[in-house]
């Protein structure tokens, strides 16, 4: 498949769907008394998808790899927050196998593209 935009990428549309999902999820009683971390973690989850973009819009797949890595590293950056989340009782174990899933998916998707970019 030809991607013609952004919005075709499917790490892109799978950290589109995270996003609303972190959103959710960091809207609890809990995570609100706690500003810090719920700040982060919702900015590293729009990170990922802002990062995909951006990258793709520099039209050369150098630059374009440099932004997948950047949003690679927001993704890991969101497992690591989900175990403090975890830590604090702020998620249950569920919540955190899902969405730590969800963030090693979009990880391998992403490095899935990079791999493509660099051998073409």
């Amino acid at each position: 498949m030809k991607i013609k935009r952004f919005e075709d990428i499917i790490a892109w549309q799978k950290a589109r769907e995270q996003v609303e999902k972190i959103y959710r999820l960091t809207g609890t009683d809990k995570f609100n008394r706690d500003f810090g971390l719920k700040d982060q973690i919702r900015r590293a989850a729009i990170s990922v998808m802002s990062n995909i973009a951006e990258g793709y819009a520099r039209q050369t797949d150098k630059e374009f790899v440099q932004f997948l890595y950047i949003a690679r590293g927001s993704a890991f950056e969101i497992q690591s927050q989900l175990y403090v989340a975890l830590d604090l009782g702020y998620i249950v174990e569920e919540e955190f196998e899902k969405t730590y899933e969800a963030f090693s998916e979009i990880s391998r998707l992403i490095m899935g593209l990079i791999k493509y970019l660099q051998n073409k």
